[in-house]
């Protein structure tokens, strides 16, 4: 009975009534596709670091069967991961993934990547490095797609399995007895996994929020039709029971477009480049438990979202069939925010990454929760202070309804805490490399290093590469490189020098920089994500909720009209009334934000970051205003006749 009395008041709510069920349908359909683009990055990184454990190997408390090193190489400037294997005597190994069996000694197994380069390059520039490769590397061995990886087999006792080396970024690990290459994810792995849960958190907690707002949407107009059936004998039972049906049906078709969507637009994802490439399009999609949990967790929010809003629809149907203005909210929303941000002193750079994630989704759901208090007080100061009609009906409408004035605005304003946090956190960039021809660099064994310099210059001169070999402090051998080369110079140079000291690869200081720029372009990189989803969220909000308000309240505006109210008044109010709360509250959240951030800061404020907060500001408020100026043809409509409607 509920749901067929439900469907046909779906079915006959007329033409601008289906309007706002499309409107609801269309917001659950893009939180939906966006909130499993931020569930799905968490298990894409953590995908990552499962495929690269067996790289970053655990020494063997007993039963070792294998040695593993690894250190990077470079070639055309790009970064190459080095695995150094070696069978014990007697062990039988088992491969690592991506290879059919354990490499044999002198073995030589690439990735798809670096084999097809090392084809196309002269072999004096690569292949030389690595002659005769035995296969390809499969797809479990890889980062992404394009990574350059080659796997080297040896007998236990090569050099390469035996020297020293040192435990740094370039050099990576050191020789290791291994019980088995299960290995464990590296630090760099679980530094992006801490990474993309904070990003999470920035995207998730607008989406929920949006997600509950679009329960909220043509609100006046459905309670309305509820009120109307509670005073016409309908109990409170059957009231609760038709929201939740609307919204659960409304919402679940929305979530199942939003996930067509994300399905469609994941090949487009995959090609954003993180950790040096772009990404396994298997990556991107989360389990299935995990999407069948979105697929219910967002009608569900929706449903309790609607729910939530029916108590003056349950206990005073008189009143809200009459329109009365509801009693205002309670100072104690703001006194939460308040107290949460007192506690974000106390957290440093050493907290817990789950109490910064829980930080941080408590400040969102703070502001969100004080931001209909404060855009009431925005209201009465507005009217307070109107001197045009325009403001008056303003500020009229912000204290008649400040929790749909904040929907409007809550999109940016959140986006606003985002860019306030990340604005204060974009790294700087590093220093450049020193001005001159690239210098190769390579520490020799204690005592060698003029027996490693001789060997460097009859090595360079074979390979036709012009270059000064000096020996400088601590045994490190430079070869300084003539005139201007070009990559391809450097590259013979690197393959010249290859192996000059086992276990060591020749590095410039642009070798030695390389891994802090990807980190610190990954974490550019994610700001731009992080932000492109909050600003779609803020747009589609801003569209959305401005051309529900018209529906809302299209039967005031229309008997504005007749009484003789100009539509450009009428305009002028609908856009001050989103304006006004969105300047004080965009940029109370940013400074919230800003604040949010500082018990994390590394130095001082830095000109990326000012340049991201600025941009933010001025995307947010164009958004929004050309989001609210698409709904004008609407108002347009609804005042062109004033005749009651049958919903």
């Amino acid at each position: 009975m509920n749901l067929d009395l439900t469907w046909r008041l779906l079915k006959g709510g007329g033409r601008r009534g289906l309007l706002g069920t499309w409107l609801t349908l269309g917001a659950v359909a893009v939180a939906t596709a966006l909130l499993l683009f931020a569930v799905a990055a968490n298990f894409a990184f953590g995908a990552r670091a499962e495929r690269t454990a067996w790289r970053n190997p655990v020494p063997a408390a007993s039963g070792a069967v294998a040695v593993e090193a690894s250190r990077y190489d470079f070639v055309r400037d790009r970064a190459i991961t080095v695995i150094d294997l070696a069978a014990l005597p007697g062990e039988s190994p088992a491969p690592p993934p991506g290879l059919p069996r354990f490499p044999a000694p002198g073995e030589v197994w690439l990735s798809p990547a670096l084999a097809a380069l090392a084809r196309e390059l002269p072999a004096g520039e690569l292949a030389d490095r690595y002659p005769g490769p035995e296969g390809v590397l499969g797809d479990a061995a890889l980062v992404h797609p394009g990574e350059l990886v080659a796997v080297v087999g040896h007998a236990p006792d090569a050099p390469a399995m035996t020297a020293q080396r040192s435990e740094d970024w370039i050099i990576a690990k050191p020789p290791v007895k291994v019980a088995s290459l299960a290995g464990e994810p590296s630090e760099d792995a679980e530094a992006y996994q801490v990474l993309s849960a904070i990003a999470s958190v920035l995207m998730v907690v607008p989406l929920l929020v949006f997600g509950g707002a679009a329960a909220r949407l043509t609100v006046a107009r459905r309670d309305q039709r509820l009120a109307a059936l509670r005073l016409v004998g309908a109990t409170p039972g059957q009231v609760v029971a038709m929201t939740v049906a609307e919204a659960v049906i409304v919402a679940l078709a929305g979530a199942l477009v939003g996930t067509a969507v994300f399905a469609l637009c994941v090949p487009l994802l995959a090609g954003i480049q993180m950790q040096g490439g772009p990404w396994f399009a298997g990556d991107l999609f989360p389990p299935p438990l995990v999407l069948a949990g979105v697929l219910v967790a967002v009608p569900l929010l929706v449903g309790l979202s609607a729910v939530a809003g029916l108590r003056r629809v349950v206990v005073s149907p008189l009143g809200v069939a009459k329109r009365e203005t509801p009693p205002a909210m309670r100072f104690v929303r703001v006194l939460a925010l308040i107290a949460v941000l007192a506690a974000f002193p106390m957290l440093s750079q050493n907290t817990s990454v789950t109490v910064v994630v829980v930080a941080l989704a408590l400040a969102f759901l703070c502001v969100n929760l004080a931001g209909p208090w404060v855009v009431g007080v925005i209201g009465r100061i507005t009217a307070a202070s109107a001197r045009g009609p325009a403001r008056l009906l303003a500020g009229r409408r912000l204290v008649d309804d400040p929790r749909s004035a904040w929907r409007t605005v809550s999109g940016v304003a959140l986006t606003g805490f985002v860019a306030g946090f990340l604005g204060l956190l974009s790294p700087a960039a590093f220093d450049e490399g020193a001005a001159g021809p690239p210098a190769l660099r390579v520490t020799a064994p204690a005592g060698q290093a003029e027996e490693v310099a001789g060997r460097a210059r009859e090595r360079l001169g074979a390979a036709d590469v012009q270059a000064t070999v000096k020996t400088a402090a601590n045994g490190v051998v430079v070869a300084t490189l003539h005139g201007t080369p070009g990559v391809a110079a450097l590259d013979r140079a690197r393959t010249a020098l290859a192996g000059l000291v086992p276990g060591r690869t020749p590095t410039t200081k642009t070798d030695d920089q390389r891994f802090g720029i990807e980190v610190l372009a990954d974490v550019r990189v994610g700001t731009i994500v992080v932000l492109s989803v909050s600003f779609l969220v803020a747009i589609a909000s801003s569209g959305i909720t401005a051309t529900s308000s018209v529906l809302d309240r299209r039967q005031t505006y229309a008997l504005l009209r007749l009484a003789g109210t100009p539509l450009e008044t009428l305009d002028r109010a609908r856009r001050a009334e989103t304006l006004i709360p969105l300047a004080v509250m965009g940029g109370g959240a940013i400074l919230v934000g800003a604040f949010c951030a500082i018990p994390f800061m590394i130095g001082g404020v830095n000109a990326v970051g000012m340049a991201t907060l600025g941009g933010c500001v001025v995307l947010g408020f164009a958004g929004v205003i050309g989001a609210g100026a698409l709904s004008r043809p609407l108002l347009r409509a609804v005042t062109a006749d004033p005749a009651p409607r049958p919903d």
